[in-house]
């Protein structure tokens, strides 16, 4: 009996010149067993057309892009999700890609098989061909999709050919022994069916072998006829084990779990003992929990008995825990990997021993402008870092901010997350106005406007205004405007008006990231990072000289000045020591 998927592989390509080659080809097994079962092994081929002039690059980023956002998919998207929003996706960034490239574009062919289990998952689209060689039986599996100009044919519906794509996909059982060809459309007219079985069976053990031969044999061929043989390729991968029919996934997936009960404390979950209920919505429960093994704490948070058959929301609860796993930074509450499989649906997080913003403020009315700032960089550093993952935060203000016994800043909450798809992300924008939104949130979220990171950018600014001013920016809070001309009513009220300790740099800063106009802001988050970097606070007498100032003199605390002092000495010191020991020689 097998014990899993097993596969081999082997590739070819004939070119005097691998720069100049236009295909590109991988195969791909992860190495993590988990991995392999969820989304499985992928063997994939991507050919551009011979009259670009970027034809290789085409190729290879056709290949990379979609084997790195393929493995970075949600564990719960089946296999079809994940490749045709991957294959969509990447299609949209070619096609704008191709329009500032001269003489050449990002269009290519691709085919890719996403073996898993006992079954085969097929993407196609464009002219490259696919194969399967079972026993005798030599059959065609993909499309052509080509179109005849002027006596040439020219692949139809590739990728980044077109803002939107159609992708052919079908799935297929698979058998130990089964053979898949990937090659390339310039092949046709040089091999015959024959061809292929008789090289493959004659290098049954050795498939680089038969690549090979399968190279040599189409370049021979393409040599008598008269025509360039410098665009072939051939990969093959054969199945060489199966699970067991009887065997399915080791561990249910997650959108397969079932919703827990309500809880009370002290009931225990999967070896967890309920210690107490931080907050209960009709959305979502949060518990403290300790590890009944290891005596570790943690948060729990689980989804609402209610909400058992709204799947979008469970869709999208699944993907909380997707971004909470993928970020990696101290300024972003952290998901614990459960130290034993789930029977039930929920995920857990790293407890933060500390309050929310508000209440910290409270407590600490006397807190300067300069301990201000330094949780204000800090915010902005988790915003940051959610951004370089292409996620939404979206319900970034006071609550959802907790500080902790050292001031250390950290993010809370993916209850409003989203992926960033594009600029007009409009299923983010239902996300966080669904019953989200509050006093931070940027104009655009109550009037029904496209949202993007500098919606994100807004919401960050306006907390770090009130966090510096104990006000808003606005007389008129932005979301109870009821149509876009409201907008103009809107007057930023400066924030040195407020507190004169704010640097006029910086609330330069949070004047323009505050714009009731979206595209009016940064249009990156790191502009606003700088500028908190930079900000230093002088007293009224000092004021008419900052703009003299470099930003980095004026952003020398006395910290700083204090470590430049001492490696100034420990210089001097070394080279006393340098003197000393030259007059001695």
């Amino acid at each position: 009996m097998q014990n899993g998927l097993s596969l081999s592989f082997g590739h070819a390509f004939v070119a005097p010149d691998q720069r100049r080659h236009r295909s590109s080809m991988s195969v791909q097994i992860p190495g993590n067993p988990r991995q392999l079962e969820i989304k499985g092994a992928c063997a994939i081929i991507a050919d551009s057309t011979w009259r670009n002039a970027i034809a290789r690059q085409a190729g290879d980023i056709s290949v990379r892009g979609f084997l790195a956002d393929y493995y970075s998919t949600p564990d719960h998207w089946d296999i079809k999700t994940s490749a045709t929003r991957v294959l969509r996706a990447l299609n949209g960034w070619c096609y704008s890609q191709s329009r500032y490239v001269q003489g050449g574009s990002y269009i290519s062919s691709l085919s890719a098989i996403v073996f898993r289990g006992r079954e085969s998952f097929l993407f196609h689209m464009g002219d490259t061909l696919v194969f399967r060689l079972r026993g005798a039986e030599f059959e065609q599996l993909s499309r052509d999709h080509v179109t005849d100009l002027g006596g040439y044919r020219y692949p139809s519906r590739a990728l980044g050919m077109d803002n939107n794509i159609d992708i052919d996909h079908m799935s297929l059982p698979l058998k130990i022994g089964d053979v898949f060809l990937f090659t390339s459309q310039a092949v046709r007219g040089t091999l015959t069916p024959t061809d292929y079985v008789h090289a493959i069976r004659q290098q049954d053990n050795d498939l680089d072998a038969a690549c090979e031969r399968l190279a040599g044999m189409a370049r021979e061929r393409a040599g008598a006829r008269g025509y360039g043989a410098d665009a072939f390729c051939f990969q093959l991968v054969r199945v060489e084990g199966l699970p067991s029919e009887d065997a399915g996934l080791p561990e249910q997936l997650p959108g397969q779990l079932p919703i827990p009960a309500e809880l009370e404390a002290g009931d225990r979950i999967d070896g967890f003992l309920i210690e107490s209920i931080i907050s209960k919505t009709s959305r979502a429960h949060v518990y403290a929990v300790r590890d009944e093994a290891s005596l570790r704490r943690m948060v729990m948070k689980v989804p609402s008995p209610e909400m058992s058959s709204r799947n979008p929301y469970l869709e999208h609860f699944l993907l909380q825990q997707w971004i909470g796993e993928r970020v990696r930074s101290p300024f972003v509450v952290r998901i614990v990997t459960p130290p034993r499989p789930r029977r039930h649906l929920y995920y857990l997080m790293r407890p933060v021993e500390g309050q929310p913003l508000d209440h910290w403020l409270e407590q600490h009315p006397e807190a300067g402008i300069e301990q201000r700032l330094d949780i204000a960089r800090q915010l902005a550093r988790a915003v940051h870092a959610l951004h370089r993952r292409d996620i939404l935060h979206q319900a970034i203000r006071p609550e959802n901010i907790m500080i902790d016994e050292h001031d250390q800043v950290v993010l809370i909450d993916f209850g409003a997350c989203a992926r960033r798809l594009d600029d007009d992300n409009n299923a983010a924008l239902a996300l966080a106005r669904d019953g989200r939104l509050g006093m931070h949130s940027a104009p655009e979220y109550a009037l029904g406007l496209g949202v993007s990171r500098r919606s994100d950018q807004y919401s960050l600014a306006s907390t770090i205004y009130w966090l510096l001013t104990s006000a808003m920016p606005y007389a008129v809070a932005p979301n109870t405007l009821k149509n876009e001309q409201a907008l103009s009513t809107l007057t930023y009220r400066r924030a040195r008006d407020i507190n004169p300790q704010v640097p006029a740099a910086l609330d330069d800063a949070l004047q323009r990231a505050l714009s009731a106009r979206r595209a009016l802001r940064f249009r990156r988050l790191s502009e606003l990072i700088q500028a908190l970097r930079y900000a230093t606070t002088f007293t009224d007498d000092e004021d008419d000289d900052v703009s003299s100032l470099s930003p980095d003199k004026t952003s020398e605390t006395p910290s700083r000045q204090k470590s430049l002092r001492l490696w100034q000495g420990i210089a001097a010191a070394l080279m006393v020591v340098l003197l000393v020991v030259v007059v001695i020689k």
